[in-house]
């Protein structure tokens, strides 16, 4: 792993384990608290309406819905990566009832520990989260139906070997649905080099045909967007972090990014 890598791991640790503790804020804010300035909404989904919505573990962190395009059925086996306080978990769980099983996964132990606390609270007996790294994935090769994941994977500096490692645990002929950001284009080294976007889930947003080539070059099929919301960045945002003229040419470029919803299928055979 190089040096630069480390440190946005590091440094997204960090954060994430702030806000777990409720030392830097709140529910309400998205993707990386603090780190998503005002004005940029990333959530664009309401969990409050969704059946097995939990508020103690809902904090503002998402892009999307993937839930609501996974295709999870009663006794699947789904694994959340980049679990956070567990959400997107037990949204899965009340899907999968009983007869299935319900894993989280984050690198970040404040993080897993509230979302274990949660699923203590709740008594949810099929639900279980366990600490790790979405690149070096605590599961089994074909043990997994279902993987999900909200806004946590442009946060991973090696997106091909995350996606490899979610092509391993999946079963022959499952599949996997993600909410992300991507970019319309190449983000200017400005925006790239700033670690407290990257944690805000923008720097780390790749062009939207590169990220999908990633994912089908893990060996994903029918790889599709079906769901896509833009996301357009305040000058405020931009300002201290671009020249003038950089803000301007990314302007004349609609320069900009979204919202995305993903699915993929690893082939059967």
């Amino acid at each position: 792993m190089t040096e630069q890598a480390e440190q946005i791991r590091a440094q997204v640790r960090e954060k994430y384990g702030a806000i777990a503790r409720k030392e830097m804020c709140g529910r309400g804010s998205s993707c990386g608290c603090e780190s998503a300035p005002d004005g940029v909404d990333m959530i664009g989904a309401a969990y409050k309406s969704v059946e097995g919505y939990v508020a103690d573990a809902d904090l503002g962190l998402g892009c999307g819905l993937p839930t609501e395009h996974a295709g999870i059925r009663t006794g699947d086996t789904v694994l959340d990566l980049g679990a956070g306080a567990g959400i997107d978990a037990f949204v899965a769980r009340r899907v999968v009832g009983e007869e299935g099983q319900v894993y989280g996964v984050d690198m970040t132990p404040d993080m897993v520990a509230k979302a274990r606390a949660n699923a203590e609270k709740l008594e949810y007996r099929n639900v279980e989260f366990r600490l790790g790294e979405i690149e070096h994935l605590p599961f089994e090769r074909d043990s997994i139906d279902v993987v999900i994941s909200n806004c946590v994977l442009n946060l991973v500096p090696n997106k091909a070997r995350n996606f490899a490692e979610m092509f391993r645990v999946l079963r022959p002929g499952a599949h996997f649905c993600v909410s992300d950001i991507v970019a319309s284009a190449p983000l200017p080294d400005g925006i790239r080099e700033a670690t407290a976007l990257y944690v805000g889930c923008v720097a780390g947003a790749e062009p939207e045909a590169h990220y999908l080539d990633i994912i089908r070059d893990a060996g994903f099929r029918d790889v599709r967007i079906v769901k896509s919301r833009r996301i357009d960045l305040p000058d405020d945002v931009l300002t201290g972090i671009l020249a003038a003229d950089d803000i301007a040419a990314a302007r004349e470029s609609d320069l900009h990014v979204k919202s995305v919803t993903v699915v993929g299928v690893k082939p059967a055979s």
